[in-house]
C-alpha cells in the first residue's frame, strides 16, 4: 500500500539524472504504507473494504519532505507526517510485517529516492536530493498496489477521511 506524492518526482529526475538505474520503476513518486502486503490470491472484496474503511479513518495530511536519509545502498527522504497511517495500516494487518521484518516492527517511514548504485552516485544522490528540500505535498489517497507480471498494478485507490460522507 503506498501514498504518492507527485510533487516529489523532481527529487526523483535528480536520482536519475546521476543514474536511471537508481529510481525503482513502475510507480510514481510514492511513501509506502505496508510492503509486502498479502498475496494477490489473498486480495478479497472483504480485503479492499477493510482498506477503505481504514483510509476514511484517517485525515488527509500534508506532507513536508525535509530531510535526507541514507543507509547502505539506499537514499531517501523522511516522510514522518505519514507515519501514523502507515501505523495504522500495520496495525490492521499485524501478521504482515513491513518488508518482512527486515527493519523491525515499526520502520521509519520515507520516500526512496535511490537504490542501489555506487557509494558516489548515492552520495551524489544525497546531496542533490538535500539541495532540493524540502518538498511538501498533500495526502490525500492510499493506493493498494500488485505487483503482476506486466509491473505494479492499481487495485484499488481509497481516498482519506472519507468517514463522515
Amino acid at each position: 500500500m503506498v501514498v504518492e506524492l507527485p510533487a516529489a518526482a523532481k527529487v526523483l529526475a535528480l536520482a536519475a539524472e546521476v543514474e536511471p538505474g537508481l529510481v525503482r520503476a513502475g510507480l510514481p513518486p510514492h511513501v509506502t504504507a505496508l510492503y509486502p502486503f498479502l498475496p494477490a490470491a489473498q486480495l478479497t472484496d472483504a480485503v479492499d473494504e477493510a482498506v477503505l474503511a481504514l483510509a476514511r479513518a484517517q485525515e488527509p495530511v500534508e506532507v513536508r519532505l525535509a530531510e535526507v536519509v541514507t543507509a547502505p545502498g539506499f537514499v531517501a527522504a523522511a516522510a514522518p507526517a505519514l507515519q501514523p497511517l502507515a501505523d495504522a495500516v500495520c496495525a490492521r494487518w499485524p501478521k504482515v510485517p513491513p518488508y518482512g521484518g527486515r527493519f523491525g516492527p515499526r520502520p521509519p517511514v520515507h520516500l526512496t529516492i535511490a537504490m542501489g548504485g555506487t557509494d558516489e552516485q548515492r552520495a551524489t544522490v544525497a546531496e542533490r536530493a538535500a539541495a532540493a528540500l524540502p518538498v511538501t505535498d498533500r495526502a490525500e489517497t492510499l493506493h493498494l498496489v500488485v505487483l503482476t507480471e506486466q509491473g505494479w498494478q492499481l487495485r484499488l485507490s481509497a481516498p482519506l477521511g472519507t468517514l463522515a460522507q
